[in-house]
């Protein structure tokens, strides 16, 4: 995967910061259909947290099925945050397994990347983004 894909956004109001890594996103457009005045991919910048409070946006971020959105609140010390819960292994119709709550992927070089909440993990084998799902699977009419 090109380096320029790993990019890190930060879009803050006054109460949180949403975290958004494209390199994860598979396009569900949860975020958009939940809150359209705060996440909209036809506008740049195309999320604005300034349009609602903080506590509506971290409701919408917590149904981001890749993970690609997360947050963290505008205090002092808090990081982004992690679900303190059992793993559960979800099939999604024709798309990636989501795995919800806290794991860790080791890739084949030894890196170990940590993701919380919602990772989307490619299940069509045509991701750019292996092991995580990139969206392709409907593009290419996947099936299972």
């Amino acid at each position: 995967m090109e380096e320029q894909k790993k990019i890190t956004k930060h879009y803050a109001n006054d109460e949180v910061t949403v975290v958004w890594q494209p390199h994860m996103c598979i396009h569900s457009a949860i975020c958009f259909r939940g809150l359209p005045h705060v996440f909209d991919p036809r506008k740049r910048p195309w999320v604005t947290p300034e349009h609602e409070s903080g506590e509506k946006i971290m409701e919408q971020i917590d149904k981001c099925p890749s993970g690609a959105l997360s947050y963290f609140k505008n205090v002092a010390g808090e990081q982004e945050k992690q679900i303190d819960s059992e793993t559960i292994v979800e099939t999604a119709k024709n798309g990636p397994l989501l795995v919800y709550g806290n794991i860790s992927i080791k890739d084949s070089e030894g890196n170990i990347t940590r993701k919380h909440k919602v990772t989307a993990l490619c299940r069509c084998g045509s991701s750019e983004n292996k092991p995580f799902c990139d969206g392709t699977h409907t593009k290419i009419g996947f099936i299972a």
